[in-house]
């Protein structure tokens, strides 16, 4: 015969099934840690209308700005784990600011529980046309020749962009300026004007300059050439060998969120980026849509560490100390 404390616990089980099948009952808040109108809160408003439907529940972006996402992080680290506070979590606030920021007033790799990567975004090296460059090597022989003439332009000091230019001129030995700027957006019209003759942006910002023929891209920091670029070739296979650098964004809950609401969550991250729709949105801008262990949560958390490693040793390269 079962014990009376067996019997107890089988009770409590059965009572807690219906609370834990009734998830989610109420609005489920998904918060971008940058301002309305950047690839960030683009990619999250993109994503909200699916993952709303297959969560049966509202998804509402909401943009908490500041200290470079970490505001917006923090806000979800510190929420109660209950799979209705979520993160669209990306370079900034999870393998950046934890290499510059002194003190971080949250683990990324402790007090987040990784869903997915949505997608990524390479990054690209730009140049100036009347540079006079048509590939990597020859910027690479350039900067040689005239140590710290040809100024590149990033989003700013300690930037992924920043990160990026110190592992690229580490990996070509080329002397380059770096010229940080206060945003990628902002290095841009610099570069229009000719005051900088060379960016390293996003692709997604990159594109416009190049179809207006205001600007040649020599090459892009990812593994391998986009599909829906295929004239654009990558930095690797200009001799710049395992260079990847990209902007990428993901779903991140806090750590202890339950599995079973986690579980639902990555199965509505998966529904939106098999959409062909949202697969089209992202081509356009450059990126490509994760696929394989990367839009898995192991996937992703092997992902954030190897990134944090790798803006670690770029931080080291840069001069950057945390402040």
């Amino acid at each position: 015969m079962p014990s009376r404390r067996h019997i107890l616990a089988l009770a409590g089980a059965t009572l807690a099934r219906p609370a834990l099948a009734a998830w989610p009952d109420r609005p489920i808040r998904l918060i971008v840690p940058y301002a309305a109108g950047g690839n960030v809160d683009t990619v999250a408003r993109l994503m909200q209308p699916r993952l709303t439907e297959k969560l049966g529940q509202p998804v509402v972006v909401e943009n908490r700005t500041g200290a470079g996402g970490s505001i917006g992080a923090e806000l979800v680290a510190r929420a109660r784990p209950d799979g209705y506070t979520l993160l669209a979590g990306s370079n900034g606030p999870l393998t950046v600011n934890p290499v510059v920021q002194a003190r971080l007033p949250y683990d990324p790799m402790r007090n987040f529980a990784p869903i997915g990567m949505a997608m990524q975004v390479p990054l690209a090296l730009m140049v100036q046309a009347h540079l006079g460059v048509v590939d990597v090597g020859a910027l690479v022989a350039a900067a040689q020749a005239e140590p710290n003439r040809i100024g590149v332009g990033t989003a700013g000091v300690a930037s992924s962009t920043h990160m990026a230019l110190a592992l690229f001129m580490a990996a070509t030995g080329a002397p380059l300026l770096h010229v940080p700027y206060r945003g990628g957006g902002a290095a841009v019209p610099d570069f229009l004007a000719g005051n900088v003759p060379a960016v390293f942006v996003e692709l997604s910002t990159a594109l416009p300059v190049r179809a207006e023929g205001k600007g040649r891209i020599l090459g892009i920091a990812a593994a391998h050439r986009l599909p829906a670029l295929p004239d654009i070739p990558t930095l690797q296979e200009q001799g710049v060998r395992d260079f990847t650098a990209a902007s990428y964004v993901g779903l991140l809950a806090p750590a202890g969120t339950p599995a079973e609401a986690m579980r639902r969550i990555e199965q509505a991250l998966a529904a939106e980026t098999a959409n062909p729709e949202f697969r089209h949105r992202i081509a356009e801008m450059g990126g490509e849509v994760a696929s394989g262990e990367l839009a898995t949560p192991q996937g992703f958390a092997a992902f954030l560490r190897e990134e944090l490693a790798r803006c670690r040793r770029a931080a080291e390269i840069a001069g950057i100390k945390p402040e």
